[in-house]
């Protein structure tokens, strides 16, 4: 099966019109719809500022591999 690709916006929820589409008079198709994830590419935008805010934390005075290994020691240890 070939798969065709198209984004539109939907100017009326009651009627979609897709056009210059690749396939021929009389051919039979399969169509889904799917919905863009907004709520997805917003969290992982959020996320990618949160980790840039938390490396720039440390960025004029970097922890040395000692002590992340301590910190990590004293989170196990319930500290």
């Amino acid at each position: 099966m070939n798969a065709y690709k198209k984004y539109i916006t939907i100017q009326d929820p009651n009627h979609v019109v897709l056009s210059d589409l690749p396939f021929h008079a009389g051919q039979r198709v399969e169509v889904i719809i799917l919905a863009e994830n907004n709520e997805r590419a917003v969290l992982a935008q959020k996320l990618h500022e949160l980790l840039k805010e938390t490396q720039a934390l440390h960025a004029d005075n970097p922890l040395t591999e000692e002590e992340i290994a301590a910190e990590i020691e004293a989170y196990r240890r319930g500290e």
